[in-house]
């Protein structure tokens, strides 16, 4: 059969999810096989847009494929590439805070962080004044002209991210083609290209899940729980991109106040993760704030809440349901190198304490309306983004 090796994958990743090591409680298969349907979609999408001689964009994560502590404030689209053709990027700059490339010689698997062998964002590319760009990816050749950027060896996917902080704040448009391939058609596909799509599938579906299960390990959960790390470039992502790590355990009548400066860089982005290595749902609750979206304390700092119950002011994060989880802050676009200074202070406290421990706690109160009129803003503000 033709589909048995998926059909295997999909056997072999439940076995992961239900055996995987953070496992405690019923609630946690039950969200774990989510994301693994998920999972199989974002595998079959891979799979069947592995077209390196006629690309186009796919999209990496959304909110019913996530992946790898997916960005809620990102768009992620991904695009296959051989080391040695040259391609023509084109596209719209929207108004959103950040539009960046980076190309990959690899996937990240359950050993490997892909190299990253460029990353730039749009500071180094000519737009011109009506926001169309044309950017030319390629190998080295003798004066290239403007916004053209070298292939390197084993160079195999170009990954482009478009964030938001304004979550109201147009997105761009954006394409890709190989130039040599312009006009012309791939030949028809057969039973042997498909059976071929098909085991991309199996390998990528088992390959991903066994390799963001131990992302964690690395990166995470090695450090003191209810913490945070000072700001790092973050691994095997973008050069202007630095970030803060941590996980935290928290009972229900517990929540951590986690202060940090509001940053001079564009983007300013902190998040909840489940143990998934997935962010929450960021649609319907608010399960992360950008620097736009969050309240700054008149002394210039941003303290955000984690708990599970509402503590009444704006810059609470929603465990919804989570005793355990991942923190990350990111701060991206950035035109220096960040310190200590610039990271973040975890303090975990109870939550009959939040009110004492927040000195600008009456400031920071929101009412019961004001709150659901922030989560309605958020829904459409996804709705807008994810579809238009």
């Amino acid at each position: 059969m033709l589909t048995q090796p998926l059909a295997d994958a999909i056997v072999e990743a439940e076995k992961i999810i239900r055996d995987a090591a953070h496992v405690r409680t019923e609630q946690d298969v039950v969200e774990g096989l989510d994301y693994l349907a998920g999972s199989i979609r974002a595998a079959v999408a891979s799979a069947w847009g592995f077209e390196r001689d006629f690309p186009y964009f796919i999209r990496s994560a959304t909110p019913y494929t996530k992946i790898g502590l997916d960005n809620p404030d990102t768009l992620y689209f991904s695009a296959r590439i051989r080391d040695d053709a040259e391609y023509v990027v084109t596209g719209v700059r929207g108004t959103t805070a950040d539009l960046s490339f980076q190309i990959l010689n690899g996937d990240y698997s359950p050993a490997d962080v892909p190299d990253s062998l460029s990353a730039f964002d749009d500071r180094d590319i000519h737009i011109n004044p009506d926001g169309t760009f044309e950017l030319r990816f390629g190998p080295a050749k003798n004066d290239p002209g403007p916004n053209y950027f070298v292939l390197g060896p084993r160079a195999a996917m170009l990954l482009v991210r478009e964030v938001w902080s304004d979550w109201t704040a147009q997105p761009g448009r954006i394409a890709i083609q190989r130039v040599d391939r312009v006009g012309r058609a791939p030949e028809l596909g057969d039973e042997t290209k498909l059976g071929k799509r098909y085991n991309a599938a199996a390998k990528t579906l088992v390959q991903q899940l066994k390799t963001f299960l131990q992302f964690p390990e690395w990166f995470y959960l090695k450090l003191p729980v209810n913490t945070m790390t000072e700001p790092r470039l973050t691994p095997g992502g973008l050069a202007t991109q630095y970030s803060s790590v941590g996980h935290y355990e928290l009972a229900d009548d517990e929540a951590l106040i986690v202060t940090v400066p509001a940053s001079d860089a564009p983007y300013q982005g902190f998040q909840l993760g489940t143990m998934w290595y997935v962010s929450m749902d960021f649609v319907n609750h608010q399960t992360s704030l950008t620097g736009d979206q969050a309240r700054v304390d008149p002394d210039g700092m941003l303290r955000f809440v984690v708990s599970e119950q509402n503590p009444g002011v704006a810059n609470w994060l929603e465990t919804t349901g989570h005793p355990r989880g991942y923190l990350q802050i990111r701060w991206q676009r950035t035109s220096r190198e960040f310190t200590p200074a610039d990271g973040p202070r975890v303090d975990k406290v109870r939550f009959d304490e939040i009110a004492q421990k927040l000195p600008h706690y009456e400031q920071a109160r929101v009412t019961p309306d004001q709150w659901q009129a922030r989560l309605a803003a958020r829904q459409a503000a996804v709705a807008n983004r994810m579809l238009g």
